[in-house]
């Protein structure tokens, strides 16, 4: 037998179709709480995958590292745009 549809407020984006993306959309929850708990899963799916095996590797660091580099450089790109060796006409 086939399965019952699942109702497009829970499926995930990977699963939604083009035109089902704006019917999805409506239908999220946009409160701080929600927000919060998206952060929350999102860490955790993150710990799960990358930290918590035993033979994680390099990559969950290497990761973590690389984000904290893109964002220290986005916080301090106006200052450093400033610093840059410009020709004078």
């Amino acid at each position: 037998m086939a399965e019952p549809p699942v109702p497009i407020k829970d499926l995930r984006l990977l699963d939604v179709k083009l035109g089902q993306l704006p019917t999805w959309l409506a239908s999220l929850n946009y409160t701080p709480r929600a927000f919060l708990e998206s952060c929350k899963r999102g860490h955790n799916r993150f710990y799960a995958k990358y930290w918590e095996p035993k033979r994680c590797g390099i990559t969950g660091p290497a990761m973590l590292i690389t984000a904290y580099v893109v964002f220290s450089y986005y916080l301090v790109y106006d200052h450093l745009k400033e610093e840059r060796w410009r020709k004078y006409h």
